[in-house]
């Protein structure tokens, strides 16, 4: 089945190196903070690759302005040369341009100068300005004026200088787009929970990718952080056989140090797309796209996030989201963006399954009651980063009957799987291959789309009417649907106890409020004013 294939370059057991790069990078960093120290190094690596794509570019026309069966072929040295300085000889085969001054070669003999950092800087605003139309505002100046001794910023571009990517375009770019990735992950894992708000983990990224299968179409993600969630939807393309290009890429994010990751991220994996700046909520950039596949993972329990801005806006069909929490105005802003075919899956706060307050509970109903809602996932905690509380997965289908797959209308698949994953680490899991696969082959075979029969499994999954949801509330915990196996029906779940209590006090909490008016009322009645 397709969801068992592992893409390539999924995971860095074979770059033994990129271990042993952190640990030299990370011995340099001094008193840096983490946070700060993540824009210079990841901003070396990818000034390193923009080299290395280079000067592999370079060696091949090189070879081939001295081979008598190639168009270039010269037997003069001079026009030799100039091939060799031809900026189309790169621009046309995706490789960056870059000037002389900027060549990492030049960079690496200048390691040691006092003034090597307004060197780096001047070398990135000359990379930036020879390809303005993909790099414009992505190259960070920030190294003459880095919290970092010359020496130590020396050591760190001697450092990076020692990896080496082999002459293979596509491998080198595989092995250093992993590198990058594998130092996105450790920078994150450093900074704890600032660092989690632009990375989410690779097994999460999978398996989000895998259970919606995004093959081609429009492909958007609106808190796109590091833009990790397109380049796993680009390697899973490619591991069925696919181009990349056959998706599109849209996306959002925030914070503008986390857009230059994000767009260096999808550079170094030789991917482009439309990745705006700026805050999807308060000002969305792709206001009339409409996407085949949302993939995010977007801020959790965001307070205070600015709904006065956008009180009327067309985005909140199914119920003005509250001031308090974000959450259901991104569940109605991937909603909006969805196409009438489209697709959604997307990282949210368990809250979100049976919150009641301030109107979620109404909106979370009109939602469901819409059959929009196609599978809800229960994860484990220490997943992520930022949380170590359990979070859910939510996956939407706007064409639940739709060609070719079993007519799910009126039913939504709960898969509970906070029994799975494998330690990494005193505070971190992931899931394995298996664990991705046994929950990606259920959601498929429920839908119809593999040819295998799906069957209720106790514990684990159940397909589920709207009319027992409505049963419970409109509360989407799987918990309440799959039930616990026969060896753990006593175990329950206490953030679900939890939600259930705060929930109930909510309602009393409302009552009581109820019932002092009237009290009060009454008595004003009788002439005694309270």
């Amino acid at each position: 089945m397709s969801s068992k294939k592992t893409p390539p370059g999924s995971g860095n057991h074979d770059l033994p190196f990129a271990k042993e790069l952190w640990a030299a990078c990370d011995g340099l960093r001094g008193s840096v903070e983490s946070a700060e120290y993540k824009h210079l190094v990841l901003g070396l690596v990818f000034l390193k690759y923009i080299s290395d794509s280079f000067e592999r570019r370079r060696a091949v026309l090189e070879v081939a302005t001295r081979d008598g069966s190639s168009d270039l072929y010269t037997k003069d040295e001079a026009e030799r040369a100039e091939i060799l300085e031809d900026r189309d000889e790169y621009i046309s085969e995706n490789v960056f341009w870059v000037p002389k001054e900027a060549r990492w070669d030049a960079l690496l003999a200048a390691a040691n100068r006092p003034d090597i950092g307004e060197r780096i800087d001047k070398a990135l605003e000359t990379i930036e300005k020879a390809n303005e139309e993909q790099l414009r505002g992505v190259l960070a100046r920030i190294y003459a004026r880095a919290p970092l001794a010359a020496q130590k910023l020396g050591e760190l571009v001697t450092t990076i200088a020692k990896v080496g990517f082999g002459d293979d375009e596509d491998r080198a770019r595989d092995i250093l787009g992993r590198t990058y990735e594998y130092f996105i992950k450790r920078f994150a894992a450093a900074e704890g929970h600032r660092g989690g708000e632009f990375y989410t983990p690779r097994t999460v990224t999978r398996l989000l990718v895998e259970m919606l299968e995004p093959y081609k179409g429009r492909v958007l993600d609106p808190a796109c952080g590091s833009c990790g969630l397109f380049i796993q939807s680009a390697k899973f393309v490619e591991s069925h056989n696919g181009q990349a290009r056959e998706i599109s890429i849209y996306g959002q994010e925030n914070n503008q140090a986390t857009w230059r990751i994000g767009r260096m991220n999808l550079a170094i994996h030789a991917l482009a797309g439309d990745i705006e700046l700026g805050d999807s909520l308060l000002d969305d950039k792709h206001p009339g796209l409409k996407a085949d596949f949302v993939l995010a993972n977007p801020p959790f329990n965001q307070d205070k996030w600015g709904v006065a801005q956008v009180a009327g806006d067309a985005r909140w069909k199914f119920g003005k989201p509250p001031a308090s929490n974000a959450n259901y105005a991104w569940i109605q802003h991937f909603i909006h963006h969805l196409a009438p075919a489209g697709r959604a899956g997307f990282v949210m706060a368990n809250g979100s399954l049976t919150s009641n307050q301030s109107g979620e509970g109404t909106i979370r109903e009109a939602i469901v009651r819409d059959d929009l809602v196609d599978c809800i996932v229960a994860c484990p905690g220490q997943l992520f980063y930022t949380t170590q509380i359990p979070v859910c997965l939510w996956f939407l289908d706007r064409s639940k009957q739709s060609s070719g797959e079993r007519d799910r209308g009126g039913e939504v698949l709960f898969l509970d799987a906070r029994q799975m994953g494998q330690k990494i680490s005193r505070t971190q899991i992931e899931f394995s291959d298996e664990e991705i696969a046994r929950v990606t082959d259920t959601y498929h075979a429920w839908r119809g789309t593999t040819g295998e029969k799906y069957e209720d499994k106790k514990g684990f999954c159940a397909s589920v009417t709207l009319e027992e949801i409505e049963k419970h509330g409109f509360a989407l915990t799987p918990g309440r649907y799959v039930g616990a196996p026969e060896s753990e029906e006593d175990e329950i779940e206490f953030e679900e106890r939890m939600a259930g209590l705060v929930d109930r006090l909510a309602d009393e909490l409302v009552e009581s409020e109820r019932l002092t008016g009237e009290v009060k009322r009454a008595l004003e009645g009788l002439g005694y004013e309270v």
